[in-house]
């Protein structure tokens, strides 16, 4: 499961892409993402599209938790799922930008990161909830965090042969992301890219 990966779309592309964009992010240095960390997203705001920086991982259900301590869910496969459905419509969704992204190779071999082969833009197509409360940390005792997570899919060719159970949910056109972030029915979009949309790349760009 995608675990990792990597955002250098500099903040000026997103605004040439989002017309009337309000940047919140304030700067974001391009990085490798890991679960639990702030990146950026866009999402739908109160007065167009924004784009925030949110916390990696999305409340996990009360049924699965030993502890008080919640890790966050980074991936969502199961949309019937009551648990999820509260957040699946429009005012939850967000669009993640990346570059690229990996799957486990297996024990101690790494991993392989994947890139689309067309040079061009994409986005994970995400979900959002603002200002929850949880303890992410036991150091920290709770926080009040915006979070994110994406939709993951059935694996196109190229992602299965590493993985077999999954793929993000990866949205490569402008149609796609208007629809998205409009409130479309999300199994509409819950798909993997065609075989042959991906490279494999030994390093994340």
């Amino acid at each position: 499961m995608c675990n990792l990966y990597s955002a250098t779309m500099p903040q000026e592309a997103m605004r040439r892409l989002f017309k009337d964009l309000t940047d919140n992010a304030v700067n974001l240095e391009p990085s490798r993402v890991y679960p639990d960390q702030f990146a950026p997203i866009i999402r739908n705001g109160a007065d167009g599209l924004e784009l925030v920086k949110a916390r990696w991982g999305m409340p996990s259900p009360r049924s699965v938790l030993k502890t008080e301590r919640d890790p966050g869910v980074t991936n969502i496969r199961n949309l019937s799922s009551p648990h999820w459905r509260r957040w699946l419509g429009r005012d939850h969704r967000c669009l993640v930008p990346l570059t690229s992204f990996s799957e486990p190779r297996g024990k101690g071999r790494g991993f392989q990161w994947f890139a689309p082969v067309e040079d061009q833009p994409i986005f994970f197509a995400g979900i959002e909830t603002r200002d929850w409360r949880s303890v992410r940390k036991v150091k920290d005792g709770e926080t009040t965090d915006d979070l994110f997570a994406f939709l993951t899919s059935p694996p196109n060719a190229e992602v299965g042969e590493i993985h077999p159970k999954a793929m993000p949910v990866i949205l490569t056109k402008p149609e796609e992301w208007g629809a998205w972030l409009g409130g479309i029915a999300a199994p509409e979009l819950q798909r993997p890219l065609p075989d042959g949309a991906l490279k494999l790349i030994e390093e994340p760009i």
